[in-house]
């Protein structure tokens, strides 16, 4: 599995891309990796980050507050003196929470006002708007913002304050639109407007994801994806070539007497077309073992839950995998790997407790299978449980030592610790382990994938891409390292193009790479081409092997939609590349 995607551990509702988030510097909300440009105009701002509630009710809508004038004889006070006497005791009664008394007089400031004091009125609108939030009337919020913004269309207070009760109407476009305009406005440094962008993202994200995901067509990943998944696993015996006298043209068993194989034996075949590349074919094999009750009933279960996992069909795999576990018959051996793969669809699909039942239970029944620490201790990594997960890589290598794989992830999970817990020292001690790790493992290439991520972190560059030439030169097909390449390009001399012909060469050798097509699109939304990091988004969601990864894309997709919809009614983008 050499240069795969980064994991995370778990945090709030979903799992972000820890790497991509390290490389620009903060956790991705909005723009789709654009913080990296936010990030940099803030370190240039002296400003410091505004994370307080706006004050209401104000004054004026003018940037620079103007001094107000005190209550006078209303007989020598012209119209706007009027209007702003009306709003001053509006904002008394509002202070003193007599909301109703505050909406009176607001209405008065409003009917009061001359039209062509634009400024004045939206801010009486305004603060209408906020007395209305009091008592939760949200579509009297929305109202009342909206006619401020029409006098002024780029009215922070007025267009953050509509956007959450947009949100509480659950009208989540319309939200995210407004929000998206207060954080360009806000040059992305208010807390306040990030979280709720990110919020309604997620929630908008999650929604489209359900919806299409249930309807999605099945899609077989690249053999490069599928020989990297089978490689995790040393016990797995559905992944073992087959033995002599088991091949379709072998016409003998291992009794002596005659094998009708090719006819007879669906599970066989599936096993001769795996070794072919011939994937396609080997659900509806494994389907003809099992209906015909063949003697590999069990194996052929297990083998077609596995692909039915693999082409994104859950739904399918998990009835094979139940029958499985609960097969008494069924060696330890699948029912254990049964286990494994359905804990590692349940923490896919954000059930860590059930996830974590499978692994403790596939330890039970078979203590002695490596892949169980192996898979247990990536679950304890996403689960931000790094000290239980060294002891389970640790557990692997003492019934595998010569699992690289685990070597290297051990390592990683090391580091990860030292890292995230700022320890210096014991960050050298991971770096060194990865040295030990390439030193002995020559030909893992996940050994030098998962140093050059550590590298990149410690701004160690050229020795990182070093590391994914190596990569490249063992799994020349393996189509996450160029993209993994690119973004270090970009990270180390900002050279887009470089960066950008890297990614481009992900998607010629691997056309079903979502990475490739979410990095792609992320890099475009930076340079400021919003409907091709559309499109990109686009494509890797119809090859998003999960829901939960399809709803990330689709918040991503959302993200930049309303950056183009924000462009056309605003004029209002994010800095670019």
């Amino acid at each position: 599995m050499a240069a795969s995607k980064p994991v995370e551990p778990q945090s709030g509702t979903g799992l972000p891309r820890w790497q991509v988030a390290l490389m620009v510097g903060a956790p991705i909300l909005i723009g789709a990796g654009a913080v990296y440009l936010w990030n940099r105009s803030r370190e240039k701002s002296k400003k410091g980050k505004r994370n307080g509630e706006r004050e209401t009710p104000e004054g004026s809508a003018s940037p620079v507050s103007k001094p107000e004038k005190p209550d006078g004889d209303p007989e020598e006070m012209n119209p706007l003196d009027r209007a702003q006497a009306a709003k001053n005791k509006g904002n008394k009664y509002f202070k003193a929470a007599k909301y109703e008394q505050a909406i009176q007089c607001y209405s008065e400031a409003i009917s009061r006002c001359p039209t062509e004091q634009k400024g004045d009125l939206s801010t009486f609108y305004q603060n209408r708007a906020a007395a209305f939030e009091q008592q939760q009337k949200w579509q009297e919020v929305v109202d009342d913002c909206t006619q401020a913004l029409e006098l002024n269309p780029r009215y922070i207070k007025a267009l953050f304050r509509r956007a959450k009760a947009q949100e509480r109407l659950d009208n989540k476009k319309q939200c995210l639109e407004d929000v998206t305009a207060v954080c360009i406005l806000e040059a992305f440094q208010n807390q306040q407007s990030m979280l709720l962008a990110d919020k309604v993202l997620k929630l908008l994200g999650k929604e489209k994801a359900k919806e299409k995901y249930k309807n999605r067509e099945p899609l077989m990943p690249s053999p490069q994806f599928i020989k990297s998944y089978f490689s995790s696993f040393t016990d797995d015996i559905i992944s073992q070539p087959l033995l002599k006298g088991e091949k379709a043209d072998e016409d003998k068993d291992k009794e002596g007497e005659t094998a009708e194989v090719k006819e007879s034996s669906g599970y066989l075949k599936a096993k001769q077309f795996m070794e072919e590349e011939n994937y396609d074919k080997i659900i509806s094999e494994c389907t003809k073992e099992i209906e015909t009750r063949g003697k590999y009933a069990a194996e052929a279960l297990l083998l077609r839950a596995t692909f039915n996992l693999l082409i994104g069909n859950a739904t399918a795999a998990k009835p094979d995998l139940d029958q499985v576990i609960n097969m008494q018959e069924a060696s330890v051996k699948l029912r254990a790997n049964a286990l494994i793969k359905r804990g590692s669809m349940y923490m896919q699909q954000q059930q860590p407790m059930l996830s974590t039942q499978d692994f403790n239970m596939a330890a039970d029944i078979d203590s002695q299978n490596a892949d169980v620490y192996h898979h247990r201790g990536q679950l304890k990594i996403l689960l931000d449980q790094v000290e239980e997960a060294v002891g389970d890589f640790d557990k692997c290598i003492v019934l595998r030592p010569d699992s690289a794989l685990a070597q290297a992830q051990k390592c990683f999970a090391l580091y990860r610790q030292a890292y995230t817990g700022n320890n210096p020292s014991q960050v050298q001690t991971a770096m060194d382990g990865f040295e030990d790790v390439i030193k002995r493992f020559p030909k893992c290439a996940e050994g030098y994938a998962l140093y050059a991520q550590a590298l990149t972190d410690q701004q160690h560059f050229g020795k990182a891409n070093e590391m994914y030439n190596k990569c490249i030169d063992l799994e020349p097909d393996n189509a996450t390292t160029y993209v993994h390449k690119g973004l270090l390009q970009l990270q180390w001399k900002q050279d887009l193009d470089k960066g950008l012909d890297l990614i481009s060469k992900a998607i010629e050798i691997d056309n079903k790479c979502d990475f490739a097509y979410e990095t792609m699109g992320t890099i475009e939304v930076q340079r400021g081409n919003l409907d091709k990091a559309i499109d990109m988004f686009n494509k890797a969601i119809n090859l998003a092997k999960s829901e939960m990864e399809m709803a990330h894309l689709y918040s991503l997709c959302d993200a930049a939609y309303a950056q183009t919809e924000v462009a056309k009614k605003y004029g209002l983008k994010p800095p670019t590349l």
